[in-house]
């Protein structure tokens, strides 16, 4: 049996595969350019991907299916904070630094995305990144304290428990971040990541809205790895129930009972260029749970569904440095255009995933399967929800 000796992949800014749009999958509201979180600008996403190694797990050796991605609010170079707010739908997961961003309302350096066992050494390695960067610029240390590292489980896959995700993956994440297209499915944290027992991983949309004629863009970037088959939909068509075969499998065909009927998570992180405080992206980040509805969760018990909001409006606002600043305001009757585009552009992102993710085999020769294209184009066709 031949291996796969991708040790470690740094993933650029791009994406050429098919998106969910390109097969006909109709959603509402109006994507920005990319239709991804990098459409709010300054937005930087970048991505590690660790592939190695096939056949029956060893634990500390392999095989592995696993990685970071790195999401920037200002971008690698620009230390400027960002207000800032999370919310946790269900807490059967992990966010770190969220006690400090609930209670001050800013988040200082990127968002992390790994697995459940890697996020202490993604969390040193973004303190050791910040703290190399404050004594470059002479400074002292910046961006040293509190990181904020989601996480979601691919032990089906992955050899989990080797914890083979290393400091220097998770620097070369933050390092690879870029603006532009971002790729999706089977790349960093969402490398060994499931889906409705399909593939799952990482998928990205946006939103353009108007308030009050001023044009705002809402981004979201989603890390998938939750949900039954049967409950799974798609512009509010029963897929799952559809195409209720292709689930995970072992050689032969046999249904993997194990850890793929795991609950499993979601991490979503929320970007905006509108105008609003701290209280007001929990408030957006809260309707991040309306768009896992419309694709079939229920938020299950094992479920870790944690969510970030931020915006890159009002700068300098949310600097330590100043003693007093001034910051620009949404009312909160204006904010229904926001609370829109993060549903809608939740829902496109987590199908954006299953469509860009490719069928996997990893630890102890576990198959999950891809999102078939053509049967899902069948399934909307029949439903009369397939457009072009």
């Amino acid at each position: 049996m031949s291996l796969l000796l991708l040790a470690c992949t740094v993933v650029p800014a791009f994406a050429q595969k098919p998106r969910a749009r390109d097969l006909g999958v109709p959603f509402e509201g109006t994507p920005g350019a990319l239709n991804a979180i990098t459409d709010v600008d300054g937005v930087e996403v970048g991505h590690a991907t660790v592939v190695r190694g096939a056949g029956p797990v060893v634990i500390g050796e392999g095989p592995v299916r696993t990685g970071v991605t790195a999401v920037w609010p200002r971008g690698r170079e620009e230390p400027d904070p960002v207000y800032a707010a999370w919310f946790t739908l269900n807490g059967d997961g992990e966010m770190t630094g969220t006690t400090w961003v609930r209670d001050s309302g800013i988040m200082e350096g990127p968002v992390m995305i790994t697995n459940t066992l890697s996020v202490g050494v993604v969390h040193h390695a973004v303190i050791r990144w910040g703290v190399a960067k404050g004594v470059e610029r002479g400074a002292g240390p910046w961006l040293a304290a509190l990181p904020v590292v989601g996480e979601t489980w691919d032990g089906t896959l992955n050899d989990i428990r080797g914890q083979h995700v290393t400091e220097d993956d998770a620097l070369a994440a933050m390092e690879a971040a870029r603006g532009g297209p971002v790729a999706e499915g089977n790349v960093g944290g969402g490398t060994g990541m499931i889906c409705h027992r399909f593939k799952g991983g990482i998928g990205t949309s946006s939103r353009v809205v108007r308030v009050d004629g001023q044009r705002y863009t809402v981004g979201v970037l989603v890390q998938c790895n939750y949900g039954s088959r049967e409950l799974f939909r798609v512009a509010g068509v029963p897929v799952g129930r559809e195409i209720a075969d292709l689930m995970p499998e072992r050689p032969g065909g046999e249904q993997f009972d194990g850890e793929a009927d795991r609950d499993g998570s979601i991490i979503v992180v929320v970007a905006t260029d509108a105008p609003v405080l701290p209280h007001q992206l929990e408030r957006m980040a809260r309707r991040v749970s309306l768009g896992l509805a419309r694709n079939g969760s229920i938020a299950s018990n094992g479920s870790g569904d944690i969510f970030v909001a931020f915006s890159t409006a009002n700068r300098e606002a949310a600097s330590e440095r100043a003693t007093a600043a001034d910051a620009r305001v949404l009312a909160n009757g204006r904010l229904n255009p926001l609370f829109t585009g993060t549903v809608e552009a939740t829902e496109e992102a987590i199908i954006n995933a299953l469509v860009a993710a490719e069928t996997m085999t990893g630890a102890n020769d576990v198959t999950v399967h891809a999102l078939p294209h053509g049967r899902l184009r069948e399934v909307l066709r029949k439903y009369n929800r397939l457009e072009g």
